[in-house]
């Protein structure tokens, strides 16, 4: 079955007082791949003004930002139309197509966000492309076995975990990351607000209590430290066909399997990774690939709402639909580009704990006149299971 889903994202940062400039990166504009295409996408800003798109070392398409003069606010409107195709294939196949490999073969530094990556050839979509070869694949496994910021195979409260609870070691096969996948659902709460953006993933496995970023994060750790490659996907979880849901953003594992290549698995929801599933941006963690991160310059509190509505319904029930959708993203570069300000890519969230609705950036030193202050989308996952289906939608 084959599903397009309607996604309105917005994000709005509102000030205590007002700010004399914003940078912002984003990471709102679902992949085309084997089973996914975007058909449609809008990308919408208070302050209005030009935003530059680039696409970054893993294949994300992203887009870059600044607003300067003074705003008390600062509105986000990201609007798509993706198609996404029900199917056992991975969406990357046994060799992957459109994961782009880190500029000049390198891993980005540590916890680093990556700078934009190589411009496609002739302006072709990077997730169009073939392979490059085994070269490339053999890259992606590589940094993907490694630890990151917030994936730590080698953790010792990881080993204990794993111990206490009589984790058996999956070989890198479907059915052993299935088991894996749930009995993590069944060994944690699910409980939105209980962790933040930045909480390692030593919080979740000392309370049993996380979201949907916890999950993927303690399952790609168990999974690197047994010699499986596997990569952090955030993106959207669609309602059932004919409905729509207003949640949150979520986020799951993929694992590179023999023969099978990129496969998704939902330890949140311990469900199948289908056509509800919308990809949006993978990497090795949270860190790489926010939904949003940015500075603004200035004496203020900041703080975020966000929204995500989703309407899904059955392709060939849809085809003159949603025509409004268009991509009129202003001012749109087939180039790559770097933040003019750069806004601390080591430091991805601002270490506020969030709530379903909101999360507040930290109040900048008093001693400082005027300073550069992160600005960070949250990852909790907070929306109320729809009727139809038990997954969790999610947020950060």
């Amino acid at each position: 079955m084959t599903m397009v889903h309607a996604i309105e994202h917005e994000l709005a940062y509102r000030y205590d007082r007002p700010v004399s400039g914003s940078v912002m990166t984003l990471f709102l504009a679902p992949r085309s791949d084997r089973r996914q295409a975007l058909r449609d996408f809008a990308l919408e800003t208070d302050p209005p003004g030009p935003v530059s798109e680039f696409v970054d070392p893993w294949g994300n398409r992203g887009h870059m930002f600044d607003r300067h003069g003074p705003h008390g606010q600062l509105l986000i409107r990201a609007r798509s139309v993706v198609e996404v195709r029900g199917s056992a294939e991975p969406a990357d196949g046994a060799e992957p197509a459109g994961e782009a490999e880190p500029a000049g073969g390198a891993e980005p530094a540590g916890g680093a966000e990556p700078a934009g990556g190589a411009e496609p050839a002739d302006g072709a979509d990077p997730d169009a492309r073939e392979s490059a070869g085994p070269g490339r694949t053999a890259l992606d496994e590589s940094l993907m076995l490694r630890t990151s910021r917030f994936v730590r195979p080698s953790s010792p409260a990881l080993a204990a975990f794993i111990s206490a609870n009589g984790i058996p070691r999956a070989e890198g096969t479907a059915e052993g990351l299935r088991d894996l996948q749930s009995r993590l659902y069944e060994i944690f709460r699910y409980t939105p607000g209980s962790t933040g953006a930045d909480s390692p993933i030593d919080r979740i496995l000392e309370t049993g209590r996380g979201v949907c970023q916890d999950y993927a994060h303690v399952m790609a750790s168990i999974c690197r430290r047994w010699g499986i490659p596997a990569r952090y996907v955030s993106g959207y979880l669609a309602p059932a066909a004919g409905n729509t849901t207003r949640g949150e953003s979520h986020a799951w594992v993929e694992c590179r399997l023999p023969r099978l290549g990129w496969t998704g698995f939902d330890p949140a929801n311990n469900c199948p990774c289908d056509e509800r599933h919308v990809r949006v941006a993978v990497g090795r963690d949270y860190a790489d690939v926010p939904p949003s991160r940015g500075v603004f310059s200035g004496l203020a509190a900041s703080r975020l709402t966000t929204r995500v509505t989703i309407t899904t319904r059955e392709a060939e029930r849809i085809s003159d639909v949603h025509r409004e959708h268009h991509n009129n993203t202003p001012s749109r570069s087939t180039r790559p580009c770097k933040p003019a300000s750069n806004p601390s890519p080591s430091e991805p969230s601002s270490g506020s704990r969030p709530s379903s609705q909101q999360r507040a950036s930290p109040r900048p030193r008093a001693d400082s006149p005027v300073r550069s202050a992160p600005m960070s989308s949250a990852a909790t996952c907070g929306a109320v299971p729809t009727s139809e289906s038990r997954c969790r939608s999610s947020r950060r």
